[in-house]
């Protein structure tokens, strides 16, 4: 073989060796593949857990509380209420009392309501109201007066009808005449169909129905019920 026959063989070869080595340098890298996790990886639920998450995330939210900027969110979705600051030296009350003056509805144990109880007329009125059950004659008896002067001082006849409700004036002179008491007391009394502490007064003679129901712890007009024992001063 001639010299340079052997030149252009040796040409040809390394043209060949240079093509083929671009060739495969051309060729893109495969990437090497990455296991795809067959679950997904929990959520955290509250900052630790944020914290402790080793993603970019976790990253930014440790900045983020480092620096104080950081607010976490409701985790259930619902609205949370936001507190509103109150101003300085404002006083929050805590007692569970009702402030002074308040109105209360609720009775308290233990406590006896306070029956008010009128105190018997001294002496001699010089008027009174005529109530249910009551006669000229039985206020004579019992303010110690003529029942002939309480009839004139009044314009009435004896035996006439009167109404509860009439003023009658009172004289200021004159006395029973005669025992002004019809039954005699101290003594306890037991209560009759449709009584009053009026009537039952009357029934006695000369004793006051104030005085009656203060012996009793009861009001002047309290309803009394049949077969109830009365004191009677």
């Amino acid at each position: 073989m001639s010299k340079k026959a052997t030149i252009i063989i040796v040409i040809a070869l390394a043209a060949t060796l240079l093509f083929s080595a671009c060739e495969r340098s051309a060729q893109p890298s495969l990437a090497t593949p990455t296991a795809v996790p067959t679950s997904l990886t929990a959520q955290p639920t509250n900052l630790s857990l944020v914290q402790a998450w080793g993603t970019k995330t976790a990253m930014y939210v440790n900045t983020m509380v480092a620096l104080g900027t950081f607010t976490p969110a409701p985790i259930s979705g619902t609205p949370q209420p936001t507190a509103t600051p109150l101003p300085p030296g404002t006083v929050v009350a805590t007692s569970v009392l009702p402030a002074t003056g308040a109105p209360t509805t609720a009775p308290v144990t233990g406590l006896t309501p306070v029956i008010i109880v009128a105190a018997p007329t001294p002496g001699r009125p010089a008027s009174y109201t005529l109530q249910s059950g009551e006669f000229p004659y039985c206020i004579a008896r019992r303010f110690n007066v003529d029942p002939n002067d309480l009839l004139a001082a009044n314009g009435l006849s004896s035996g006439q009808i009167l109404q509860p409700g009439l003023q009658l004036s009172i004289p200021a002179t004159g006395s029973f005449p005669g025992v002004r008491a019809l039954t005699s007391h101290p003594a306890q009394y037991t209560v009759m169909v449709d009584d009053t502490i009026y009537k039952i007064a009357c029934h006695f003679g000369d004793v006051d129905p104030t005085a009656i129901a203060a012996a009793n712890g009861i009001a002047v007009t309290a309803p009394l019920v049949t077969g109830q024992i009365l004191n009677i001063p």
